[in-house]
């Protein structure tokens, strides 16, 4: 078996025994959607609400190692859980609660991969994720997702997700620099509208 879908399965495993919503997302999710490209941790999403946070935390610290000295005091500060999963392959938890990644996770699905079943996002949930990441990189997972899955992709979900995530990403109000990234965000938009061959939204 691979050493990251081992470590997913070690980690998907205490996900399942605490009933956790979660889903996996960064490579192993662009492994499965799109071109795979070489990556050495694993990231996923799991639903935990203000307040559960330290809980989760502790369970998954309680079966796995911290990753730095300070893993823990991160993990309350920045909702983050860094730790070592099977074959020292470093996991990063990302803890969430907000409506946006409920939905991430119920159109989570099982993947099929060295003989277990991942939970990953969507491909539809990758391509919004990977677009507001806005690296170069993250662009070019974004075509080869498109590339791959074709018009499987649903396209006008991708653009419904995708814009009211970009106002969020938007600047305080006096911030000089706001010109210019609201500028930067509708290029992000149309790059993405061009992407998927599709109009973007109004507005």
């Amino acid at each position: 078996m691979n050493r990251l879908v081992a470590a997913a399965a070690a980690v998907q495993q205490v996900c399942h025994e605490r009933d956790w919503g979660y889903c996996f997302v960064g490579g192993l999710a662009v492994r499965r959607w799109g071109r795979p490209r070489p990556t050495k941790d694993v990231d996923l999403i799991v639903l935990a609400g203000y307040g559960a946070e330290t809980a989760v935390a502790d369970a998954l610290f309680a079966r796995f190692a911290a990753r730095f000295d300070n893993s823990r005091q991160f993990a309350r500060d920045c909702r983050v859980v860094q730790i070592w999963a099977a074959d020292r392959v470093a996991v990063d938890a990302v803890l969430g609660t907000s409506r946006r990644l409920g939905r991430i996770v119920r159109r989570a699905s099982p993947w099929q991969v060295d003989g277990v079943a991942l939970r990953t996002f969507s491909a539809e949930d990758l391509v919004v994720h990977k677009a507001l990441s806005g690296r170069e990189r993250d662009w070019l997972d974004v075509a080869g997702i498109v590339a791959r899955q074709g018009d499987r992709l649903d396209r006008a979900l991708i653009l419904r997700e995708f814009a009211p995530m970009l106002a969020q990403q938007g600047p305080h109000l006096g911030d000089p620099l706001a010109g210019l990234q609201r500028q930067q965000g509708h290029e992000a938009l149309d790059r993405l509208a061009s992407m998927l061959d599709v109009p973007p939204a109004p507005g």
